[in-house]
């Protein structure tokens, strides 16, 4: 069976694919690609089902060598990656030959980047997912971020996948955005209408203290008006919450599945995929929308997924 070497694993690589939604009532998370779109997509451009396992980089790639060669593709954060000291393009398929190492240094825009392969990784499933819940140390492999010397294995592929790129139209409609779309939070009412305007007319910055379970913003200070305390209840993925300290929390794909803060609004289903390429530092504002306006968002975000024709050049 093919493999892939770890030879140096960047800051935080792990193996993710779509996750496992459906556990919160068990207290599981569905965990799972930070950006499931670069995911997806890259998946598409090897010939994989769309949630097939693949390596999720932050901030930082790795270096890999591929003993046995590999069809991969490179999506989300560019890291510079290079094959035999030239450039890989990114958002394509790569033919990578036996023997090669690939190396990828920082990230030069956004903060995760995408190493699919043909075939897959090879990994144990927890809950019928191979995603890695770095939390609990379940799933993915060993369940943790990968180190130096890991091997693992990649899944042999029956059909030979043609050579692809992404469209620049499908890109520029599923690239990255600094304004996030939300609908209105069950507890906005507790919100004065001062700190209404500043949460929706000001901009806030992403904090180095923000990961895989919520990006920590900085910036005006909001303070809800409770009249005791909250009673603890589910919360869905890109709640954003208000903590006691006044600064907005927005739930990431390992979240708890519970809080008893007052959450202000809910990024909607088509922004979600962008919250994981928001960097440390990165500034954002958040506009309202309504739920209708969300619906129609996603079915044509969805419609453009399922089109090869408008996703492939």
């Amino acid at each position: 069976m093919p493999t892939l070497i770890v030879e140096s694993p960047g800051l935080l690589t792990t193996v993710q694919d779509l996750g496992r939604p459906g556990f919160g009532r068990l207290g599981v998370s569905a965990s799972g690609a930070a950006d499931p779109v670069a995911l997806r997509l890259g998946n598409l451009l090897v010939g994989n089902l769309p949630g097939a396992p693949a390596l999720e980089m932050t901030l930082l790639g790795g270096t890999f060598t591929f003993p046995d060669g590999a069809l991969i593709s490179l999506t989300g954060a560019d890291f510079g990656a290079k094959m035999d000291g030239r450039y890989v393009d990114m958002w394509a398929t790569h033919r990578v030959p036996a023997g090669a190492t690939m190396v990828l240094g920082p990230a030069r825009n956004l903060a995760r980047g995408f190493l699919a392969i043909a075939g897959g990784l090879q990994v144990p499933l927890f809950l019928g997912s191979a995603s890695t819940h770095l939390l609990s140390g379940l799933g993915g492999f060993h369940g943790r971020a990968l180190r130096k010397g890991d091997v693992l294995q990649i899944a042999r592929t029956p059909k030979r996948s043609r050579d692809r790129r992404i469209s620049e139209a499908a890109l520029r409609a599923m690239q990255p955005r600094k304004v996030v779309r939300v609908t209105e939070g069950p507890q906005l009412h507790l919100f004065s209408e001062a700190d209404k305007q500043d949460f929706f007319r000001r901009t806030f910055r992403v904090s180095e203290s923000s990961d895989r379970t919520g990006i920590r913003l900085e910036g005006p200070r909001l303070a809800a008006w409770l009249p005791g305390e909250m009673v603890t209840e589910g919360v869905p993925l890109g709640a954003i919450q208000v903590t006691p300290s006044g600064q907005p929390i927005i739930l990431g794909v390992e979240q708890q599945t519970t809080g008893g803060y007052p959450k202000i609004a809910n990024v909607i289903g088509v922004d979600l995929h962008r919250l994981g390429q928001l960097r440390p530092r990165t500034e954002v504002r958040f506009k309202r929308t309504s739920l209708a306006v969300a619906r129609s968002l996603w079915i044509e975000h969805t419609r453009l997924l399922s089109n090869p024709r408008e996703l492939f050049a």
